[in-house]
């Protein structure tokens, strides 16, 4: 795809929203042993912030409708720079908890009209590949700003992160201001708005398909959020490595989401069943290889294709579920993702905190890659159903 400014700004944003919620994962060990709490206590940082993502995305959505969407998306970032700091600043756990939370507010809203805007912009044979391009900045924060912030945080200590996290958030405000045209895409002033994207959400199909979002993203953070320890404990990693291993995890994500969008506008479905297939075998395949560096390494790399292929087909499939109100589904379906963090990184906490070994941990990913893709599987089957009861047309 061609540069975009408008796609390039929303990928800025989506950069920094990449790191501030997947830098913490790479951080586990240094915040717990700073604030004094176990490794699973430290992941549920990671489950409000997913959990702040699944409220705020509707509220956010639905109170903003009115406001153009150029000033709602730099007001997002304003957001996201505030938690950043508050979250630098935080003196104690439950004080960094709540930072987490007041951050996450602006994900759900920013990726769901983002998500919008960047499809509107472009042709729609290519709306699948510009969502992908918008959320490369996701999978780029993963190469290089995730890395880097695990690093400063080994180094300089978790809190200059979120300064740093919170710079980008400033620089992010700037690009979308200067790049994105002002009412380009504006809210419809209709003030059955909000009843008709209500409504929306109780289709069956918009439900199923924010339902296999948060089963495919659980199969991926059940064992991403615990990465490190994992890392460190089990394959007896160095520091290096792990940074290592994050930005092979990153590049990854990012081939992932151009095979994934590019895929995905030849058939959504497809993908979502080769992918989800891929992750569960994969994660098995890293539940045996953990102890050796070098397999795990390149499993590690796929691990993070299969993850990220999913989100363009996953996002397409809502979007056309609720093509007549899309704004709402659409920050629904971020906030799914996000309740499948939690779920995740709940589950893996869980099995940890049973005693089981990490390797427990990648096979409980893989059992919920195969749901998804049995859940696809059974609703492939009924929509073919459905279309073939349909009257023929002349």
């Amino acid at each position: 795809m061609k540069p975009n400014p408008p796609l390039l700004a929303l990928a800025v944003g989506a950069f920094g929203i990449g790191v501030t919620e997947f830098a913490p994962m790479g951080m586990l060990p240094v915040i717990a042993d700073d604030l004094g709490v176990s490794i699973p206590a430290a992941g549920l940082l990671v489950s409000a912030y997913a959990f702040g993502v699944l409220v705020g995305a509707p509220v956010m959505t639905l109170t903003t409708g009115r406001v153009p969407r150029r000033t709602l998306l730099v007001g997002l970032m304003g957001i996201f720079t505030l938690g950043n700091l508050l979250s630098a600043l935080a003196p104690e756990y439950w004080t960094l908890m709540a930072a987490r939370v007041v951050t996450s507010f602006n994900h759900g809203a920013f990726f769901g009209v983002g998500a919008i805007v960047a499809a509107s912009v472009v042709a729609p044979n290519r709306r699948a590949g510009a969502v992908a391009a918008m959320f490369m900045g996701l999978t780029v924060a993963n190469i290089t700003g995730v890395p880097l912030a695990s690093w400063a945080g080994e180094s300089l200590g978790w809190r200059a992160s979120f300064w740093g996290i919170a710079g980008l958030g400033a620089l992010a405000m700037v690009a979308l201001r200067l790049t994105l045209p002002h009412g380009r895409v504006e809210p419809s002033a209709d003030s059955g708005v909000m009843k008709a994207e209500l409504a929306v959400l109780r289709r069956g199909p918009v439900l199923a398909a924010l339902a296999l979002t948060v089963i495919g993203s659980s199969a991926m953070f059940t064992v991403f959020t615990y990465i490190a320890p994992i890392l460190k404990e089990q394959t007896l990693a160095s520091a290096g490595f792990v940074t290592a291993m994050l930005v092979t995890y990153g590049l990854g994500l990012t081939i992932g989401n151009w095979l994934g969008g590019r895929f995905a506008d030849r058939s959504v479905d497809r993908t979502l069943m080769v992918s989800l297939a891929c992750l569960a075998t994969l994660l098995v395949v890293f539940a045996g290889v953990m102890p050796w560096q070098a397999p795990a390494a390149v499993v590690i790399f796929l691990w993070g294709v299969a993850s990220f292929a999913l989100v363009p087909p996953l996002q397409m499939r809502v979007m056309t579920a609720a093509s007549d109100a899309p704004n709402l589904a659409s920050a629904m379906n971020i906030g799914a993702f996000n309740l499948g963090n939690a779920i995740g990184a709940a589950l893996g906490g869980a099995v940890i905190g049973l005693n089981l070994s990490y390797p427990a941990v990648a096979l409980a990913g893989a059992a919920m890659a195969g749901a998804g893709l049995i859940l696809v599987l059974l609703l492939v089957r009924r929509e073919a159903r459905v279309v073939a009861t349909l009257p023929a047309r002349c």
